[in-house]
């Protein structure tokens, strides 16, 4: 788009009307597919807050400790931070277990479906 002296603003990009029509249809079809109220209730929305937060806690857990076979495989840890990683990791799990269970969640409610890419863990 280019600017003029005359017209600083740049130009509106056009559009055909079927195009507009048919993004008002898909909106249409959208729309439809919503309930026309939502429920929320404290407690629904409290375990979704959870498992949301769990989940990223669980997704982030694997990541270290994919990370720490790694570092133990390539011999960059010492025997000490090795027993002291592997600690840590237990303790997070047994925590991680101890909130799932408050919170009356599974292992197969944190494995988020993100749609195109597939599972979340």
């Amino acid at each position: 788009m280019e600017l003029s002296p005359e017209n600083p603003h740049p130009a509106e990009p056009e559009i055909e009307a079927s195009q507009v029509e048919e993004f008002v249809e898909q909106l249409r079809c959208v729309t439809d597919s919503l309930p026309s109220r939502i429920n929320i209730d404290a407690q629904s929305v409290e375990q979704g807050l959870a498992k949301l937060v769990l989940t990223l806690i669980e997704f982030i857990r694997r990541l270290l400790e994919k990370q720490a076979v790694r570092r133990m495989e390539g011999g960059d840890l010492s025997p000490e931070q090795i027993e002291e990683l592997g600690l840590a990791l237990m303790r997070l799990e047994v925590k991680l277990q101890e909130l799932k269970t408050h919170f009356g969640l599974r292992d197969e409610d944190l494995n988020l479906d993100l749609g195109p890419i597939g599972r979340l863990i």
